[in-house]
């Protein structure tokens, strides 16, 4: 088969790209990027468009009004043109997600929380899931390259995690939330690190100085957290990459030899276009990508593209999440940002069988948000709080139930590790369709007996430092339903062809010039935010394509 080759070498091929990228998120830009200056023609698709900072509500009066709705994370019910519908009527936990440059980091926290090492090794350690075919120490150079990137703050020397290279900027100030969580701890005797966030703390490689707004779940008006629209698009497009936005993929293409071709899209317009590509990486996240894999079935993939071992869309991981709402007597300003941890503990991250439950959970402290955040667990449908009467929000309940919380709250996400079942997985809907006539995907997700018993125990811990810190209210929602930020594992990667759906370079098994870089390909789902392990992944992979590119094959 023909070996890729750089840009320069496809004379007379101009439509034809070196590596067509699909999805523009996290995994996609540092794909785009590296690959571009490294003199591959890319070409992305991406369904959504570029930001808009300006369109950003955190300046704006109505901001917790408008995260409601319009910038609610839950596409279902955020319901906007380029978001397409999920079939969750079969699931605990609602994904959320966001299509655009950037992905759906455009919506998260921030929270910069690189997998552990032993989260590597799970079957090994504990005898369950599976281990990784690299390990922590595999892949610790690229990930200290993508801190640099992203212009990460914190603070060196966790005891947590091995030693490793200073973050390219200070700590964020952990503020009056950190301190009292900190305080919580140290009465318990227990771990507490200040927050690691994907937000610098000065200027940085195009980002701006975090203000501490605390609006970071909306999008960043003040261009201070770290998305790969403001970190790597930039570098890649001035590299030659090209991006085509509000281009809504169909279907991954294939020749006689089962080889990727490129893909089919529908632009805005409703018109049906076609990219060619000599090799194709799928960054669609964990729903997006198992989707289009069942999308592209045909004579020769009858179950879906690179599903010859069945598990295309099997072993989705969404993350048991819980929280612990604490008020107290003392102004905390906890309105103020960043809404990334503040202050992180990883007391209980390791499995000890004592406990009832196998692996462990990370806690983050986090502020406690405006007004509404006082009456509904920091004001989105994201949180609930199962203690408040309806009654409380009338009136003169509701002036002074935001008198007693306002600016008085912490907030303790409670992330627990999601261990793989097979049970839990992304199908093609038989009915429902996105506004293309696409067929949408449908969850079938259960919560395990292991995660309620996690999520049990660190509640119950997480209430005893709270009420050792002086708490005089407490509020614990269970397991959330709209916590599915993380999409993880439905494309596993693995050695064994017949037991996963990608090799250790993100390679399907299956069709050799199609590859997985998102967090689909996850073994395992460690108990942590993986943004910072999905780039670094991403950058492993590319890297290794980058060095192998003579021996690609290639459509």
């Amino acid at each position: 088969m023909a070996a890729i080759a750089a840009s320069g070498s496809r004379a007379g091929r101009e439509d034809i790209a070196d590596v067509l990228i699909i999805g523009a998120g996290p995994s996609g830009s540092v794909a785009a990027k590296h690959l571009a200056q490294a003199g591959f023609k890319v070409v992305a698709l991406e369904q959504g468009h570029m930001p808009d900072a300006g369109r950003y509500p955190g300046r704006r009066p109505e901001w917790e009004l408008v995260t409601q709705k319009q910038w609610h994370p839950n596409p279902n019910f955020r319901d906007m043109p380029r978001d397409y519908p999920i079939n969750t009527t079969e699931s605990d936990v609602n994904p959320l997600m966001f299509c655009g440059v950037g992905g759906s980091a455009t919506l998260y926290a921030g929270h910069w929380t690189p997998f552990m090492p032993s989260d590597f090794k799970v079957r090994t350690l504990d005898g369950i899931a599976d281990d990784w075919p690299f390990t922590y120490e595999d892949l610790a150079p690229h990930l200290e390259v993508i801190e640099r990137e992203v212009g990460v703050s914190g603070l060196g020397g966790n005891p947590a995690y091995p030693p490793k290279m200073a973050y390219p900027t200070p700590a964020l100030p952990i503020g009056k939330v950190g301190h009292k969580a900190a305080e919580c701890l140290d009465r318990m005797g227990w771990h507490w690190w200040p927050g690691t966030n994907a937000i610098p703390s000065v200027p940085y490689n195009g980002l701006n100085a975090c203000v501490r707004r605390g609006t970071c779940m909306s999008g960043c008006p003040e261009g201070a957290k770290s998305t790969t629209d403001l970190t790597h698009w930039p570098h890649a497009i001035k590299a030659g990459a090209r991006l085509v936005t509000g281009a809504r993929v169909r279907e991954i293409t294939v020749d006689e030899r089962g080889l990727a071709t490129g893909a089919i899209y529908m632009d805005e317009n409703g018109r049906e276009r076609r990219q060619r590509a000599a090799t194709v990486i799928l960054c669609a996240n964990g729903i997006g990508t198992p989707r289009l894999l069942l999308l592209s079935k045909s004579a020769r993939f009858r179950d879906g593209l690179a599903n010859s071992s069945g598990l295309v869309g099997k072993r989705l991981m969404m993350h048991p999440f819980s929280a612990v709402q604490a008020t107290f007597e003392e102004d905390l300003e906890s309105w103020r940002g960043p809404f990334g941890q503040n202050v992180s503990s990883y007391e209980f991250y390791e499995t000890d069988e004592k406990r009832g439950f196998l692996r462990g959970a990370k806690w983050g402290a986090m502020p406690g948000g405006g007004p509404l955040g006082a009456t509904s667990f920091v004001g989105s449908k994201v949180f609930a709080d199962p203690n408040a009467r309806v009654e409380d929000m009338w009136g003169t309940n509701l002036h002074d139930l935001v008198s007693r919380r306002f600016g008085r709250t912490m907030v303790w996400g409670i992330i627990g590790e999601d261990l793989p079942e097979e049970s839990n997985q992304v199908l093609l809907d038989p009915e429902l369709t996105d506004t293309d006539g696409i067929p949408a995907p449908k969850l079938i997700y259960k919560v395990s007996e292991n995660s309620e018993r996690m999520l049990k125990f660190h509640e119950e811990r997480c209430t005893e430092a709270c009420q050792a810190g002086g708490a005089v209210e407490i509020s614990v929602v269970h397991q959330m339903p709209d916590t599915g930020w993380h999409l993880l594992g439905t494309c596993v990667m693995g050695t064994d062809r017949e037991t996963s759906v990608v090799n250790e370079w993100g390679q399907t098994h299956d069709v050799p010039n199609l590859f997985i870089f998102d967090g689909s390909t996850f073994p395992t789902s460690a108990g942590l935010n993986p943004t910072a392990t999905i780039m670094s992944v991403a950058l492993r992979q590319t890297r290794r394509m980058i060095s192998e590119r003579r021996n690609l094959e290639a459509a």
